[in-house]
């Protein structure tokens, strides 16, 4: 059984944090939805050692940001920009994962009171 993610109402769509996606990601939507894409290649993350609990969608700004400690070394303040970059992705990451989740669990609770009417 997977962790619980999100509020207590998710249990009761029996939603979990690592379920994949039942509904198709174009529905409700006017416009076309670009998929996401891995901006960072897996041989780069392999030979800078990234963690794979860290290869996720901001990889290319935790690659960017490790190259410049390395040059930088000991004077890290000189990376702030980098550093700044990869946490507000990994910020903005959080926010769309949480806004698919909660999107998730909404349309779960609309086909349970679909299928109760019908």
């Amino acid at each position: 059984m997977g962790q619980i993610m999100g509020s207590y109402n998710a249990r009761n769509v029996d939603l979990y944090m690592d379920d994949k996606p039942t509904f198709d990601p174009q529905d409700g939507f006017s416009f076309e939805r670009k998929q996401r894409e891995m901006l960072a290649r897996d041989e780069d993350l392999i030979s800078a050692r990234i963690p794979p609990s860290k290869r996720d969608y901001c990889a290319h700004h935790l690659l960017e940001y490790q190259v410049c400690r390395y040059k930088n070394m000991p004077m890290l303040y000189r990376c702030a920009h980098e550093k700044h970059n990869y946490l507000n992705c990994e910020h903005q990451d959080y926010v769309l994962r949480m806004k698919e989740f909660e999107r998730e669990r909404r349309l779960r609770l609309r086909e349970n009171r679909l299928v109760g009417v019908a």
